[in-house]
């Protein structure tokens, strides 16, 4: 029997309730792509904050307490007051490591009470034939909302060393090579000072909640979603901590899942560009996998 998806199902928006939204309601167009790209082509009004992407943050106080300053800050001057429904895209899903998601992470946890992701990202807007723009765009600034609760979905590194060997799920979804223990990262093989994984993770590689379409990758269903968390053995009912290398790619899993109906769904948003690089904090290093014990011979 299937789940009754969240509300969160309704973060995901088609570039035709897109083009309808823009058009009955004030809202903050975020393009996430590096500026270069963006002055290539955007959509119209679309303001540019790459910083969705590029920031790396850690997950002590002063550093959690300078992420949200820092994206105050920028949300404001782009022009978030909180009236606003702050939509965020980028390329294409399977492309940017989920970066677009990541600003709608940032702002759930910065407890902003209207955010949605272009799904399908600027190459599904492009495919439906919806009108692009390479004029220069001014925000209006506005004083971003500080004063909200942030929501329960943020993890400290201690969260995460408090729930190694316990029944949370520690749901690893990077790039097979860092899986693996091949790359530290997605900024080179050596990148950061450790290659491995938490002490028993599971793994659902990022790809996999998505599936081609032909506006090109786009989220799967919540069913279908709930199938390949069950190929892991991971259900709705789990409580599940996320982590990749900085909070991107899980951040597209968050949405994935929270949209499939999971309750329990939190981010370690400093992930493994923080954890590896504090030598006291365990990790499982090389293949995470052992070879099959040989068969023993026959006696002749």
């Amino acid at each position: 029997m299937s789940t009754a998806p969240t509300a969160d199902s309704t973060v995901l928006i088609s570039p035709a309730e897109l083009q309808a939204l823009l058009a009955s309601e004030p809202v903050v167009l975020i393009d996430t792509r590096d500026a270069d790209t963006y002055a290539q082509g955007h959509i119209a009004g679309a303001v540019n904050l790459r910083e969705t992407f590029t920031y790396l943050a850690t997950s002590t106080p002063e550093g959690l307490k300078e992420l949200k300053d820092t994206f105050a800050a920028h949300l404001g001057a782009i022009g978030l007051s909180g009236k606003e429904t702050a939509v965020f895209y980028e390329d294409a899903m399977n492309s940017g490591y989920g970066q677009s998601c990541r600003g709608y992470y940032l702002l759930t946890w910065l407890g902003y009470p209207k955010v949605k992701v272009l799904n399908g990202g600027f190459s599904a807007w492009k495919a439906a034939g919806l009108p692009v723009s390479t004029a220069a765009v001014t925000p209006v600034p506005a004083t971003f909302p500080t004063h909200l609760k942030t929501a329960d979905v943020m993890l400290t590194k201690e969260d995460v060393a408090a729930a190694l060997g316990t029944d949370t799920v520690l749901l690893d979804v990077r790039d097979v090579d860092e899986w693996i223990g091949d790359s530290s990262s997605p900024y080179g093989k050596d990148f950061a000072p450790r290659k491995g994984r938490l002490p028993g993770a599971k793994w659902v590689e990022w790809y996999r909640f998505m599936k081609p379409s032909p506006q090109g990758p786009v989220f799967k269903s919540p069913d279908e979603v709930r199938a390949e968390c069950a190929t892991a053995g991971i259900s709705p009912s789990d409580t599940v901590y996320l982590y990749c290398f900085k909070g991107a790619r899980a951040s597209n899993t968050f949405l994935a899942l929270k949209q499939a109906g999971f309750q329990d769904v939190r981010m370690y948003f400093g992930s493994w560009n923080e954890w590896s690089r504090d030598n006291a904090l365990p990790i499982e290093s090389g293949l995470p996998f052992k070879s099959a014990a040989p068969a023993l011979a026959l006696a002749a």
